[in-house]
């Protein structure tokens, strides 16, 4: 069985319904990969390490994650801080917009849970997977703890994977996240950007730009994203160019990046060669984006991407 931890911030979900009326569920990025990563691979054991309170609400979100098959049991409980919040808003061509209430959230307080105990735990894992989000919600004073965790899972023999997810409202400024971001790109594995970050924290808007960068990172394997264009990646020197089949009718982009990670880190740690997981991953998001939300029906996913990812896991076994 793998074994995945993932760390960030799940937060309480808004989207409106159509009627006036508000949809609560639960999402946050690397939330959002555990989710698809879980229901494209059963088999994997995917661990969830977050904060979240002591109140009902807290409750229901965990109950939430143990819904889908979520490891439960590195999720900690602050004693005086609460979940985050956002509001989805999705103009008529799906490409949606937030507004966040997190500041004060739970999850901010994540490092002060790096336990003896919980270090144990995560240097046992296969992969260990974070987002720039991710960074962005420690505090600033905490992110030393951070690094000098992600180090010694390196040291273990944990593989690190990395998606940039740059949000700018999170950071103080470009340069806090450049440093951030670039301490990352040094100790991951496998980095997995889009266009979108790059371009607007570094002015890249093409792929040799972003491969001429992060060469000098000794990163293994890089996949860029680009929408409905063509992924690029390129592992150990050898380039691919992945064209993307069109969704006709997007309905909402939110979780798009979010399930390509998930189902691409699942298939590679499957041994099915980074092709085929770009294909299955790219297959992954153009079903999540034709539903609403950053979750979308699990059995509808599932009927359409797990007979894609079981005759994939055969055929590279």
């Amino acid at each position: 069985m793998k074994n995945v931890y993932i760390l960030g911030e799940c937060m309480v979900e808004l989207s409106r319904t159509g009627d006036g009326l508000l949809k609560q569920s639960y999402a946050g990025d690397v939330y959002n990969t555990a989710v698809y990563l879980k229901r494209a691979f059963d088999d994997f054991n995917v661990n969830f390490f977050t904060a979240v309170g002591e109140d009902s609400l807290s409750d229901d979100m965990v109950a939430a994650f143990e819904t889908e098959g979520v490891n439960t049991e590195m999720v900690q409980r602050s004693k005086d801080k609460a979940p985050g919040l956002y509001m989805i808003s999705v103009d008529e061509q799906g490409e949606r917009s937030f507004s966040y209430w997190r500041s004060d959230s739970a999850a901010r307080q994540i490092m002060q849970f790096v336990s003896a105990e919980n270090v144990g735990y995560l240097c046992m894992g296969d992969l260990f997977f974070f987002s720039g989000i991710s960074l962005a919600v420690i505090a600033p004073n905490e992110r030393d703890i951070f690094w000098q965790l992600l180090r010694k899972l390196k040291d273990s023999g944990v593989r690190i994977a990395f998606d940039p997810n740059y949000r700018a409202r999170m950071w103080s400024d470009k340069t806090e996240a450049k440093i951030q971001f670039e301490r990352a790109f040094r100790l991951s594995d496998v980095v997995l950007p889009g266009i979108d970050d790059l371009s607007q924290l570094y002015g890249f808007t093409e792929f040799n730009k972003i491969q001429d960068f992060c060469s000098a990172f000794g990163i293994e394997e890089l996949v860029v994203k680009n929408g409905p264009d063509s992924v690029c990646c390129i592992r150990n020197g050898e380039f691919n160019e992945v064209a993307i089949k069109p969704v006709q009718q997007v309905v909402d982009t939110t979780s798009a990046g979010d399930s390509f990670n998930g189902v691409y880190l699942g298939a590679r740690m499957s041994g099915v060669e980074v092709v085929e997981a770009v294909n299955l991953a790219a297959a992954a998001a153009g079903e999540v984006i034709q539903h609403p939300g950053a979750i979308a029906p699990k059995d509808a996913f599932e009927q359409a991407i797990r007979p894609l990812v079981d005759q994939s896991v055969a055929v590279a076994s």
